[in-house]
């Protein structure tokens, strides 16, 4: 298991989406063996781009519009790689989020937004840079393998 400074709990992976409630989906963006990490403008965490799904949106669809919303980047899909399952403290819940891959040819470059202030691509098989999310990172490099 994978911690925050907040004790907020990556509890593991799944294969396939399930019945639980899906609020979230994130996108693991690779490049040439790098993953496209943004600043968040809110949180000042180095993050994967992804956000909460709107009413009745599916996962892929939330997944590729918060990618385009937050970095400019536009896909027409991405490909379903698992359920990673949380444990959050505040308000404690268990929850899940759709976890999408999106491999580039290229290494293009993301437009900073209101959510995005910076972009960083990083190699996970090197250390977590400082102010990134544990979590977030974890997720790559568990996807990467994958």
């Amino acid at each position: 298991m994978v911690r925050d400074e907040l004790g907020n709990e990556l509890r593991g992976f799944h294969p396939a989406l399930g019945p639980e409630p899906m609020p979230l989906a994130l996108v693991v963006v690779e490049s040439g063996g790098l993953v496209l990490l943004m600043l968040n403008a809110f949180r000042r965490t180095w993050e994967l781009p992804g956000g909460m799904l709107e009413p009745g949106e599916t996962p892929e669809a939330a997944a590729l519009r918060e990618l385009a919303e937050e970095t400019g980047l536009t896909a027409t899909a991405a490909e379903f790689a698992a359920v990673a399952e949380f444990a959050l403290v505040a308000p404690v819940r268990r929850e899940f989020a759709a976890l999408y891959r999106l491999s580039l040819p290229g290494r293009p470059r993301p437009v900073v937004s209101d959510e995005a202030l910076d972009f960083r691509w990083w190699d996970p098989a090197t250390p977590v840079p400082e102010a990134t999310s544990p979590l977030d990172a974890e997720i790559a490099r568990v996807l990467r393998r994958r």
